[in-house]
């Protein structure tokens, strides 16, 4: 009997726009390797523009530890370098042909191998890289073994895609990704579901130990799951990995090449059909929302309305996104809104009539309701941050670089996608993720 873990504190963001369980298939036009998706990353090109590549060709490796190598997902052609200020590497955009010529990485029984020659494949193939590592959220190093490999298998985020929805058929893929991961520590692997997951896929999964989220967001984000199952310590190392990923890591074993494919949801109060999408990883988003959202003035976003990155309609996948939201730009400005009733709008207090209906979904747009302003003490994001770590000491500590403190505060037990609730709530209008990730960022440099 798996035991639950109940949250009390978070959000839960109703909104207006949740992707319809149908898939749609999709071929894009072009799609795109992004090295800034990737932190602490410094890539070394392996092509250049005209080449020609097969699905699992290398396509750059990371400067400081070139074992880390980066693949293509799909056959195709380079098409071009994107650069930036500086000339740093944005984009490796590519074209992809109707064949997807596979490189052959060959078939094998996880449990048959031993961790360096499960390393070893993951290495080789690039799918290395859907194994991310706590502290820092950087691809974990494959010269250590975790404490343990934590799976959320559900999101509690504002229109989240429904996991159960997407893994449906791919139970085997999954479960041999879960082999795979067994392989790779001696503690354990955490599958963390919903007390509404119905997925056999999930409630039956062997090798792994299995523990019920309750409770409002942020209960499906790892970081929290990890907090109340292991907290990470200082020199504790865990590692992370997204439903799909462990699917398209089992599928490397099973079927000896890369799977390029992934589905992610397209939700959100503007798009006139949202639904999902069977698309290759890192696509660009254009035939999706091409002809299906409104005529407004429109933000896109690779992720969900709280972490994710705003994009345009003609650009690309982020390469962990699994959903793209679209909602109305807020540029504009609202003649005494603070003296207005605010009927329909959300609040997190009882400022607006909302509390009276705590069901109800809304239309949100990216209007801050106000500039940035004097950072202070309201004991909101206490509320909303089901952690037992004091959020605003140590978001102070990050602003004075304060690295004893910041260690002392709990930095290690953190990621930025924690503290997008006490971001939203946050009267000062401060970005605070990006304060977190500064932080992590100190600490990461001091360390190596």
């Amino acid at each position: 009997m798996p035991k639950t873990i109940k949250i009390t504190k978070g959000l839960d963001i109703k909104l207006i726009g949740a992707a319809e369980k149908t898939i749609s298939v999709i071929q894009p036009q072009i799609f795109a390797i992004k090295p800034t998706d990737f932190i602490g990353v410094f890539p070394k090109m392996l092509v250049k523009e005209g080449d020609m590549v097969e699905a699992g060709t290398p396509i750059f490796f990371d400067k400081y530890r070139e074992n880390i190598v980066f693949t293509a997902p799909h056959s195709g052609r380079v098409l071009e370098l994107k650069r930036g200020d500086k000339r740093v590497l944005l984009e490796i955009r590519m074209e992809p042909d109707s064949f997807n010529k596979q490189i052959d990485f060959e078939p094998a029984n996880p449990e048959s191998l031993t961790k360096e020659q499960i390393t070893g494949k993951l290495l080789k193939s690039g799918l290395w890289t859907l194994i991310k590592q706590r502290p820092y959220n950087v691809i974990a190093n494959p010269d250590i073994s975790p404490k343990a490999i934590f799976i959320s298998a559900f999101g509690s985020a504002p229109l989240a895609p429904d996991y159960d929805f997407i893994i449906n058929g791919r139970g085997d893929d999954f479960q041999t990704g879960l082999n795979v991961l067994k392989g790779l520590t001696t503690g354990k692997v955490h599958l963390n579901i919903s007390d509404t997951t119905t997925a056999p896929e999930f409630l039956n999964a062997k090798n792994v130990e299995i523990t019920t989220f309750k409770g409002p967001h942020p209960a499906g984000n790892v970081g929290i799951q990890i907090h109340h199952i292991s907290p990470i310590n200082k020199g504790d190392i865990v590692w992370t990995v997204n439903v799909q990923d462990v699917a398209t890591i089992g599928y490397l074993f099973k079927k000896g090449v890369i799977n390029p494919e992934v589905v992610i949801a397209l939700a959100g109060s503007e798009v006139l059909k949202p639904r999902y999408f069977k698309t290759i990883r890192g696509g660009c988003i254009k035939k999706m929302v091409e002809s299906n959202v409104s005529n407004a003035e429109l933000r896109y976003i690779s992720g969900n309305v709280l972490t994710g990155t705003a994009i345009r309609p003609d650009n690309f996948l982020g390469f962990y996104d699994n959903m793209v939201t679209v909602i109305p730009e807020g540029n504009y400005s609202e003649f005494l809104g603070w003296a207005l009733p605010g009927f329909g709008k959300f609040s997190t207090s009882r400022s607006y009539p909302s509390f009276l209906t705590p069901g109800k979904s809304y239309v949100m747009d990216t209007n801050l309701h106000g500039g940035e302003r004097a950072f202070v003490m309201t004991g909101k994001f206490e509320e909303v941050f089901p952690m037992d770590v004091l959020p605003l000491q140590l978001i102070k500590s990050i602003i004075f670089e304060d690295i004893d403190l910041m260690e002392n505060l709990g930095i290690y037990e953190v990621e930025p996608e924690d503290f997008a609730l006490v971001e939203f709530v946050d009267t000062s209008k401060t970005n605070i993720q990006a304060l977190i990730r500064k932080g992590l960022e100190i600490m990461r440099k001091e360390m190596n």
